[in-house]
């Protein structure tokens, strides 16, 4: 199992948040660094400071130089999928090929709402979802695109320089949704995301997953899988963490990203690292 850690730019600063990936850098046992994509905090209060995602991202690969960084996910609704497949190859170029593309539907109707943003019915969400995938993948691959949608139109588009990666930086989605997210997962993505819950849970969805792979005839093992992994010093500390991890990576699991929790500190790495570091494989 191999292991990254995620620093939710909410509740916190850039200079904290700075420090932690600096010296993330450092320790081995993380392979790689995530952000998340909101403009209000989440599951705390919404008039708290959240920086956004992106730029943050794009200033903590310049200031790291082996961590793959991503965004865990992006929210689609937020950014058109063509702005977005730029942005995501200027930042593969600008980080040497250290990309991850996460994407997903969105689901933040607070933040949405108040914003102005549509994020639409379920149905229309996922419908968007699945023709900004089309068209992101083929940005990010092709000299041009042409593409007729219900949602997006677009005609002999560009999308240069490409990406370091080829043939594009993996993408990666997130959720659980057995009718829509598993089965957009099975065509699209080269990493999948389990948002957490219990071993069970995953094993059953990975289940769900190899199903959908099996209909479009891919092999699942193209696929990595992630979940997160929860750490809390006041709530079993490092050796709940590392019993958790051991639980996911007996039953197949590749990455395991942990939440650093807040104020974010380097201090707490060391102590993590450590205690994933034997089961690292």
């Amino acid at each position: 199992m191999r292991f990254a850690f995620k620093t939710s730019p909410q509740n916190t600063t850039w200079a904290d948040m700075l420090a932690v990936w600096q010296a993330a850098d450092d320790i081995e046992v993380f392979d790689s660094g995530w952000t998340f994509d909101h403009f209000y905090p989440i599951f705390s209060d919404p008039t708290g400071p959240c920086l956004e995602g992106w730029v943050t991202l794009t200033a903590l690969a310049q200031a790291t130089k082996r961590l793959r960084v991503g965004v865990l996910v992006t929210g689609l609704p937020y950014r058109h999928p063509t702005v977005l497949a730029n942005m995501a190859a200027t930042l593969d170029i600008i980080s040497g090929g250290r990309l991850e593309l996460g994407i997903g539907a969105g689901w933040n109707e607070e933040e949405a709402g108040a914003y102005g943003i549509d994020l639409g019915t379920l149905t229309e969400r996922f419908d968007r979802f699945d023709e900004a995938c089309e068209i992101i993948t083929s940005l990010l691959t092709e000299r041009t695109t042409t593409f007729d949608g219900r949602y997006f139109q677009l005609k002999d588009a560009y999308c240069e320089p490409k990406p370091v990666q080829r043939p594009h930086p993996p993408i990666c989605i997130g959720g659980t949704g057995e009718r829509r997210t598993l089965p957009a997962v099975a065509r699209w993505a080269q990493h999948w995301n389990h948002p957490g819950a219990s071993v069970e849970d995953w094993l059953g969805k990975r289940a769900v997953l190899e199903a959908c792979c099996a209909d479009i005839g891919r092999d699942p093992s193209e696929i990595m899988t992630s979940t997160h992994l929860r750490f809390s010093p006041d709530d079993g500390g490092t050796a709940k963490l590392a019993d958790e991890a051991a639980a996911f990576a007996e039953a197949g699991m590749d990455l395991g990203i942990v939440y650093i929790p807040q104020p974010h500190s380097p201090a707490a790495l060391e102590p993590i690292a450590e205690a994933l570091a034997p089961l690292v494989g």
